[in-house]
């Protein structure tokens, strides 16, 4: 049997706490959803001013860094005509992203969940993630 780092509530509470901070450092409320290591949801938040349109693809760039184990971005870039991942944004029921703002959590080279951020241009709702995903590391570093 292999033992793996699970994401708990806490660690996700803790994650949220950064990425709203850097929200409001960058001045954009945003929709964050934070999924465990097989996508399912532990915790999302909208921010005041975040877009509703976006609750849905903050969870879905959650669900695809998670689940897929890769950054929307990176599969934003081998997704379009001529690359191998073409069409990948139609699986998995509609959920897969392939717009930057989603990004994988890992503990000890494991996957443990994922941040997706949405409400911002892709860049932004990219740095938001980051700032999560820095926290985590530091969580988990000590």
């Amino acid at each position: 049997m292999r033992m793996v780092p699970k994401l708990t509530l806490q660690d996700a509470q803790i994650i949220m706490q950064a990425c709203t901070e850097k929200a409001r450092e960058i001045n954009i409320d945003m929709d964050i959803a934070i999924t465990d290591d097989s996508g399912n949801l532990v915790l999302f938040q909208r921010m005041d001013n975040a877009r509703v349109t976006s609750i849905d693809i903050s969870i879905g760039k959650s669900f695809t860094a998670s689940a897929a184990r890769k950054s929307t971005r990176a599969y934003g870039e081998i997704s379009v005509p001529g690359k191998p991942a073409f069409g990948i944004n139609t699986s998995n029921g509609g959920r897969f992203s392939i717009v930057a703002g989603g990004l994988p959590l890992f503990a000890d080279d494991q996957i443990v969940g994922g941040i997706g951020c949405s409400s911002g241009t892709p860049d932004q709702d990219e740095e938001v993630a980051q700032a999560g995903v820095d926290c985590f590391n530091r969580l988990i570093l000590g």
